[in-house]
């Protein structure tokens, strides 16, 4: 029996290749977190494909954002 050997990058080189593709989508944030947190739910792994990926938000949803990370109840 042949053994099949797979290569796997290491964290450092998967950090250094650029992205596949530029953002170029506009979508809703009330069509998107559902969307998100039905995948955190499920806890389907392709969501953490893009956990480093960047989103960009207006200034007035950063601030409510950084208001509610310092009020809301530690559970």
């Amino acid at each position: 029996m042949v053994t099949q050997l797979r290569v796997y990058r290491t964290p450092d080189e998967r950090d250094q290749v650029e992205p596949l593709q530029d953002p170029s989508v506009r979508v809703r944030l009330g069509d998107l977190l559902p969307l998100v947190a039905l995948g955190q739910r499920l806890n389907f792994i392709w969501l953490k494909d893009f956990l480093d990926d960047e989103v960009c938000i207006t200034q007035d949803l950063q601030d409510v954002l950084e208001t509610f990370r310092g009020v809301r109840p530690s559970a």
